[in-house]
Protein backbone atom coordinates (compact mmCIF):
# COMPACT_ATOMS: atom_id res chain seq x y z
CA UNK A 1 0.00 0.00 0.00
CA UNK A 2 1.69 3.15 -1.23
CA UNK A 3 -1.10 5.71 -0.84
CA UNK A 4 -3.12 6.34 2.33
CA UNK A 5 -5.50 8.96 0.94
CA UNK A 6 -9.12 8.05 1.77
CA UNK A 7 -7.97 4.77 3.28
CA UNK A 8 -9.49 3.76 6.62
CA UNK A 9 -7.25 2.99 9.58
CA UNK A 10 -8.26 1.43 12.91
CA UNK A 11 -5.79 1.91 15.76
CA UNK A 12 -6.15 0.20 19.14
CA UNK A 13 -4.51 1.90 22.07
CA UNK A 14 -4.83 4.88 19.75
CA UNK A 15 -5.56 7.71 22.18
CA UNK A 16 -1.96 8.17 23.32
CA UNK A 17 1.65 7.25 22.70
CA UNK A 18 2.67 5.43 19.54
CA UNK A 19 -0.94 4.80 18.55
CA UNK A 20 -1.84 8.49 18.54
CA UNK A 21 1.38 9.41 16.72
CA UNK A 22 0.62 6.86 13.99
CA UNK A 23 -2.95 8.20 13.78
CA UNK A 24 -1.62 11.71 13.18
CA UNK A 25 0.90 10.48 10.61
CA UNK A 26 -1.82 8.59 8.72
CA UNK A 27 -4.18 11.54 9.01
CA UNK A 28 -1.62 13.83 7.41
CA UNK A 29 -1.53 11.38 4.51
CA UNK A 30 -5.30 11.62 4.09
CA UNK A 31 -6.45 8.51 5.95
CA UNK A 32 -9.74 8.32 7.85
CA UNK A 33 -9.22 7.31 11.47
CA UNK A 34 -10.98 5.08 13.96
CA UNK A 35 -9.34 5.48 17.35
CA UNK A 36 -9.99 2.63 19.77
CA UNK A 37 -8.92 2.85 23.39
CA UNK A 38 -10.03 1.51 26.74
CA UNK A 39 -9.73 4.97 28.35
CA UNK A 40 -12.77 7.08 27.57
CA UNK A 41 -11.11 10.18 28.99
CA UNK A 42 -8.14 9.80 26.67
CA UNK A 43 -10.48 9.32 23.71
CA UNK A 44 -12.45 12.41 24.68
CA UNK A 45 -9.22 14.39 24.53
CA UNK A 46 -7.50 12.81 21.53
CA UNK A 47 -10.32 12.51 19.00
CA UNK A 48 -11.51 16.15 19.14
CA UNK A 49 -7.89 17.23 18.85
CA UNK A 50 -7.49 15.14 15.70
CA UNK A 51 -10.65 16.64 14.25
CA UNK A 52 -9.45 20.18 15.01
CA UNK A 53 -6.23 19.31 13.17
CA UNK A 54 -8.37 18.60 10.11
CA UNK A 55 -8.54 14.81 10.22
CA UNK A 56 -11.68 12.72 9.86
CA UNK A 57 -11.74 10.67 13.04
CA UNK A 58 -14.03 8.73 15.31
CA UNK A 59 -13.40 7.32 18.77
CA UNK A 60 -14.70 3.96 19.98
CA UNK A 61 -14.10 2.84 23.55
CA UNK A 62 -12.76 -0.69 23.19
CA UNK A 63 -11.45 -3.37 25.53
CA UNK A 64 -9.33 -5.46 23.16
CA UNK A 65 -9.47 -8.45 25.50
CA UNK A 66 -13.23 -8.67 24.80
CA UNK A 67 -13.95 -10.30 21.43
CA UNK A 68 -17.45 -8.80 21.34
CA UNK A 69 -15.93 -5.34 21.75
CA UNK A 70 -13.69 -5.97 18.73
CA UNK A 71 -16.71 -7.12 16.72
CA UNK A 72 -18.49 -3.90 17.71
CA UNK A 73 -15.41 -1.90 16.69
CA UNK A 74 -15.36 -3.53 13.25
CA UNK A 75 -19.11 -3.05 12.84
CA UNK A 76 -18.79 0.64 13.66
CA UNK A 77 -15.87 1.03 11.26
CA UNK A 78 -17.79 -0.46 8.33
CA UNK A 79 -20.92 1.51 9.25
CA UNK A 80 -19.07 4.83 9.38
CA UNK A 81 -16.55 4.43 6.58
CA UNK A 82 -17.68 1.43 4.54
CA UNK A 83 -14.52 -0.61 5.02
CA UNK A 84 -11.06 -0.85 6.57
CA UNK A 85 -7.59 -0.86 5.04
CA UNK A 86 -5.20 -0.65 7.98
CA UNK A 87 -5.47 -2.20 11.43
CA UNK A 88 -2.83 -1.26 13.96
CA UNK A 89 -2.98 -3.74 16.86
CA UNK A 90 -1.21 -1.46 19.31
CA UNK A 91 -2.90 -1.77 22.71
CA UNK A 92 -0.62 -3.35 25.31
CA UNK A 93 0.15 -3.67 29.02
CA UNK A 94 3.13 -4.62 31.16
CA UNK A 95 3.50 -6.36 34.50
CA UNK A 96 6.84 -5.86 36.24
CA UNK A 97 8.70 -8.31 38.46
CA UNK A 98 10.57 -11.62 38.25
CA UNK A 99 8.72 -14.60 36.82
CA UNK A 100 8.80 -16.43 40.16
CA UNK A 101 6.59 -13.73 41.68
CA UNK A 102 4.00 -13.65 38.89
CA UNK A 103 0.47 -14.81 39.69
CA UNK A 104 -2.22 -16.29 37.48
CA UNK A 105 -3.85 -12.84 37.44
CA UNK A 106 -0.63 -11.24 36.17
CA UNK A 107 -0.46 -13.79 33.37
CA UNK A 108 -4.14 -13.60 32.51
CA UNK A 109 -4.22 -9.81 32.23
CA UNK A 110 -1.07 -9.79 30.10
CA UNK A 111 -2.30 -12.56 27.79
CA UNK A 112 -5.82 -11.12 27.53
CA UNK A 113 -4.61 -7.72 26.32
CA UNK A 114 -1.26 -8.37 24.64
CA UNK A 115 -2.10 -11.62 22.85
CA UNK A 116 -5.85 -12.12 22.76
CA UNK A 117 -6.25 -8.49 21.67
CA UNK A 118 -4.29 -8.99 18.42
CA UNK A 119 -5.81 -12.45 17.94
CA UNK A 120 -9.35 -11.08 18.27
CA UNK A 121 -8.48 -8.19 15.96
CA UNK A 122 -7.03 -10.50 13.35
CA UNK A 123 -9.92 -12.95 13.52
CA UNK A 124 -12.57 -10.24 13.28
CA UNK A 125 -11.06 -7.74 10.83
CA UNK A 126 -9.06 -9.94 8.47
CA UNK A 127 -11.90 -11.90 6.82
CA UNK A 128 -13.84 -8.69 6.17
CA UNK A 129 -10.78 -7.00 4.68
CA UNK A 130 -10.03 -10.00 2.47
CA UNK A 131 -13.64 -10.13 1.32
CA UNK A 132 -13.50 -6.46 0.32
CA UNK A 133 -10.41 -7.23 -1.77
CA UNK A 134 -8.74 -3.85 -1.28
CA UNK A 135 -5.11 -3.11 -0.51
CA UNK A 136 -4.56 -3.29 3.20
CA UNK A 137 -2.14 -3.92 6.03
CA UNK A 138 -2.03 -5.23 9.58
CA UNK A 139 0.56 -3.89 12.00
CA UNK A 140 1.25 -5.35 15.43
CA UNK A 141 3.04 -3.58 18.25
CA UNK A 142 5.23 -6.19 19.89
CA UNK A 143 8.47 -5.10 21.53
CA UNK A 144 12.16 -5.75 21.27
CA UNK A 145 11.47 -7.75 24.44
CA UNK A 146 9.59 -10.15 22.16
CA UNK A 147 12.87 -10.85 20.36
CA UNK A 148 15.37 -10.55 23.22
CA UNK A 149 13.56 -10.95 26.58
CA UNK A 150 14.23 -8.37 29.27
CA UNK A 151 14.56 -9.06 32.99
CA UNK A 152 11.57 -8.78 35.31
CA UNK A 153 9.10 -8.75 32.42
CA UNK A 154 8.20 -12.42 32.01
CA UNK A 155 4.52 -12.17 30.94
CA UNK A 156 5.33 -9.20 28.71
CA UNK A 157 8.24 -11.04 27.08
CA UNK A 158 6.14 -14.14 26.48
CA UNK A 159 3.13 -12.35 25.02
CA UNK A 160 5.21 -10.04 22.83
CA UNK A 161 7.19 -13.01 21.47
CA UNK A 162 3.84 -14.55 20.54
CA UNK A 163 2.83 -11.34 18.76
CA UNK A 164 6.06 -11.44 16.74
CA UNK A 165 5.22 -15.03 15.72
CA UNK A 166 1.65 -14.01 14.84
CA UNK A 167 2.88 -11.26 12.53
CA UNK A 168 5.49 -13.56 10.97
CA UNK A 169 2.84 -16.20 10.32
CA UNK A 170 0.42 -13.70 8.87
CA UNK A 171 3.08 -12.14 6.64
CA UNK A 172 3.58 -15.56 5.03
CA UNK A 173 -0.08 -16.49 4.83
CA UNK A 174 -1.03 -13.20 3.14
CA UNK A 175 1.51 -13.41 0.31
CA UNK A 176 -1.11 -14.22 -2.33
CA UNK A 177 -3.49 -11.49 -1.14
CA UNK A 178 -3.56 -7.68 -1.38
CA UNK A 179 -2.84 -7.46 2.36
CA UNK A 180 0.48 -7.23 4.16
CA UNK A 181 1.68 -7.49 7.76
CA UNK A 182 4.34 -5.84 9.91
CA UNK A 183 5.48 -6.06 13.51
CA UNK A 184 6.87 -3.12 15.47
CA UNK A 185 9.61 -4.12 17.93
CA UNK A 186 10.63 -0.98 19.83
CA UNK A 187 12.94 -0.55 22.76
CA UNK A 188 12.16 2.41 25.04
CA UNK A 189 9.74 4.97 23.59
CA UNK A 190 7.93 7.82 25.34
CA UNK A 191 4.65 6.02 26.06
CA UNK A 192 2.61 5.28 29.18
CA UNK A 193 3.28 1.53 29.10
CA UNK A 194 5.07 1.69 32.46
CA UNK A 195 1.83 2.90 34.03
CA UNK A 196 -0.52 0.53 32.21
CA UNK A 197 -1.73 -0.90 35.52
CA UNK A 198 -4.01 2.16 35.70
CA UNK A 199 -6.34 0.18 33.42
CA UNK A 200 -5.98 -3.18 35.13
CA UNK A 201 -9.39 -4.65 36.09
CA UNK A 202 -10.10 -5.08 39.78
CA UNK A 203 -10.92 -8.73 39.11
CA UNK A 204 -7.32 -9.22 37.90
CA UNK A 205 -5.58 -7.34 40.68
CA UNK A 206 -6.45 -3.70 40.10
CA UNK A 207 -4.26 -0.69 39.57
CA UNK A 208 -1.91 -1.30 42.50
CA UNK A 209 -1.03 -4.89 41.58
CA UNK A 210 1.82 -4.09 39.19
CA UNK A 211 4.39 -1.41 39.73
CA UNK A 212 6.81 -0.09 37.06
CA UNK A 213 10.57 -0.17 37.29
CA UNK A 214 11.97 1.97 40.07
CA UNK A 215 13.74 5.14 38.90
CA UNK A 216 17.14 3.56 39.56
CA UNK A 217 16.25 0.53 37.45
CA UNK A 218 14.85 2.64 34.62
CA UNK A 219 18.08 4.58 34.49
CA UNK A 220 20.03 1.35 34.00
CA UNK A 221 17.98 0.10 31.04
CA UNK A 222 19.78 -0.27 27.72
CA UNK A 223 19.08 1.98 24.74
CA UNK A 224 17.85 5.50 24.18
CA UNK A 225 14.30 6.62 24.88
CA UNK A 226 12.85 7.80 21.56
CA UNK A 227 9.93 10.12 20.96
CA UNK A 228 6.87 8.68 19.26
CA UNK A 229 6.89 10.80 16.09
CA UNK A 230 9.86 9.20 14.30
CA UNK A 231 8.53 5.78 15.29
CA UNK A 232 5.26 6.62 13.54
CA UNK A 233 7.20 7.51 10.39
CA UNK A 234 8.88 4.10 10.50
CA UNK A 235 5.48 2.41 10.72
CA UNK A 236 4.17 4.19 7.62
CA UNK A 237 7.35 3.36 5.70
CA UNK A 238 6.97 -0.32 6.62
CA UNK A 239 3.37 -0.35 5.39
CA UNK A 240 4.40 1.18 2.07
CA UNK A 241 7.11 -1.44 1.57
CA UNK A 242 5.28 -4.36 3.21
CA UNK A 243 8.31 -4.68 5.47
CA UNK A 244 7.80 -7.34 8.14
CA UNK A 245 10.08 -6.12 10.93
CA UNK A 246 10.10 -2.55 12.22
CA UNK A 247 13.07 -1.83 14.49
CA UNK A 248 13.44 1.51 16.22
CA UNK A 249 16.87 1.45 17.91
CA UNK A 250 20.09 0.67 16.04
CA UNK A 251 21.72 -0.26 19.35
CA UNK A 252 19.27 -3.16 19.70
CA UNK A 253 21.07 -5.10 16.97
CA UNK A 254 23.98 -6.01 19.23
CA UNK A 255 21.61 -7.72 21.67
CA UNK A 256 19.87 -9.61 18.86
CA UNK A 257 23.24 -10.70 17.44
CA UNK A 258 24.26 -11.97 20.87
CA UNK A 259 21.10 -14.04 21.23
CA UNK A 260 21.37 -15.37 17.68
CA UNK A 261 24.97 -16.40 18.31
CA UNK A 262 23.96 -18.37 21.41
CA UNK A 263 21.16 -20.12 19.54
CA UNK A 264 23.46 -20.94 16.63
CA UNK A 265 26.20 -22.26 18.92
CA UNK A 266 23.72 -24.60 20.62
CA UNK A 267 23.39 -26.53 17.34
CA UNK A 268 26.93 -27.81 17.98
CA UNK A 269 25.36 -30.13 20.57
CA UNK A 270 22.48 -31.25 18.35
CA UNK A 271 22.20 -34.86 17.19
Amino acid sequence: MKDFRNKVAVITGGASGIGLAVARALGREGAKLVIADIEQGALDKAVPALIVEGFEAEGVRTDVSDRNAIIALADRTWQRFGGCNVVFHNAGVAVFGPVQTMTDKDWKWSIDVNLWGPVHGTEVFLPRMLKDGQDGHMIFTASFAGIVPNRSLGPYNVTKAAVVALAESLHKDLRSTPLGASVLCPMRVTTAIDNSARNRPESLGGATAAQPYADAESGSLQGRTLSVEPVADLVLDAIRENRLYIHTHKEAKAFFDGRAAKISAAFDNAL
